[in-house]
């Protein structure tokens, strides 16, 4: 996708009248979890088919006051990413491959059929948020502050047609481990009766719909005391696709490694791109290819594969144990983190957080 040019639009800022005491902030931050507490500001951004983006404002969060004929509660057309801002090692502040959210945050518009917004502009209001809550980093191990852009059509009306008005927002929540269970390894559910996306649908896209699909999944997994659900592909019920908010990666025996291939039905992941640079750069030898179940379970038998890992922005890069299903259950490997599992973490968020050289020019310092 070509980048869209910068419009000319500023910033109006407005002050907080009531911000969190800073009493209450620490003890938030002192156990924030993940996506339960909230910073004090937000970004703001209006457009219309005949203004194009305007009045961008930065002020206090607050509620939303929406039409009940607003076009997103009825059409769903909402979309939006998420990424983070890490404290570095020299106490600065840095986003990671803040251009490349926005560039992935464009290509779901399109598909929804949504204006796109300059990429520049993206990145200026999560940078604009970041610096008005600075605040709110939290001082556990591995916090950061979670961004989330998101964007819905706000025109009221009643009729199937892409909307004519569309609010752009960004909130902020301070940061700690992404699963509540805290383990090493996670242990994941195959679902056999459900599947995410279909050829020529929205799988490849950020959209809200695909993963209120996933809830119920999910919500079967989690009642069977796993912590994510495994979708197949919808046309054959038999290839590797990805979990409920996560890509996978599985390491071989013969020092390879596979990803299953973008092909429209899977998210194009952030951290998935940058693992497979990190792969390459280890000299491995890094595979876009399909991976079916059958095989996976047969590889995890045999010794032939040795690692399975799920990774994203909210939980960076987190090893697979335990595989469950109607067919049974198999662990991967010694049920733990392997070591390249462990060696490619470290390797990322040691250059997102300033503490590695930053060969590909991912981080962008902001303060």
């Amino acid at each position: 996708m070509a980048t869209i040019a910068a419009a000319e639009i500023a910033f109006s800022r407005q002050p907080h009248p009531a911000p969190t005491p800073a009493s209450d902030r620490a003890a938030v931050l002192a156990d924030p979890g993940f996506g339960k507490a909230f910073s004090d500001h937000m970004v703001s951004i209006e457009w219309d088919e005949s203004l194009g983006w305007h009045s961008a404002t930065v002020g206090p969060r607050e509620p939303i006051l929406l039409d009940p004929a607003c076009a997103v509660l009825h059409y769903a057309q909402e979309i939006f990413e998420g990424l983070k801002a890490y404290k570095t090692a020299d106490d600065g502040i840095a986003l990671f491959r803040p251009e490349a959210n926005a560039r992935r945050f464009n290509a779901s518009a399109a598909r929804l059929a949504m204006p796109e917004m300059p990429e520049d502009t993206f990145v200026q209001a999560v940078t604009e948020l970041v610096l008005a809550d600075r605040e709110w980093f939290p001082p556990v191990d591995g916090g950061s502050l979670y961004l989330r852009p998101f964007m819905f059509a706000s025109e009221a009306f009643l009729g199937v047609r892409p909307a004519r008005q569309y609010k752009f927002l960004v909130i902020a929540s301070p940061a700690g481990n992404y699963f509540k269970s805290g383990a090493p390894a996670v242990s994941i559910w195959l679902s056999s009766d459900y599947t995410r996306a279909a050829p020529g649908g929205t799988g490849a896209a950020k959209c809200g719909g695909n993963y209120a699909a996933s809830l119920v999944p999910q919500a079967d997994a989690i009642a069977r005391g796993h912590d994510q659900v495994v979708f197949l592909d919808a046309a054959e019920r038999k290839w590797i696709e990805e979990l409920g908010g996560m890509n996978l990666f599985f390491v071989k025996a013969d020092g390879s490694l596979i990803t299953p291939p973008l092909s429209g039905t899977i998210l194009p992941g952030i951290t998935r791109d940058s693992l497979l640079a990190l792969a390459a750069d280890e000299g491995l030898t890094v595979r876009e290819e399909r991976y079916a179940f059958d095989q996976w379970r047969a590889d995890a038998a045999s010794g032939a594969l040795l690692e399975t890992f799920a990774c994203g922005t909210a939980a960076v890069v987190t090893a697979v144990g335990e595989v469950a299903g109607h067919f049974g259950e198999f662990t991967v490997g010694s049920g733990g983190p392997g070591q390249l599992t462990q060696k490619l973490r470290q390797q990322l968020v040691a250059i997102q957080r300033g503490e590695a050289p930053d060969p590909h020019g991912w981080v962008k310092r902001i303060a």
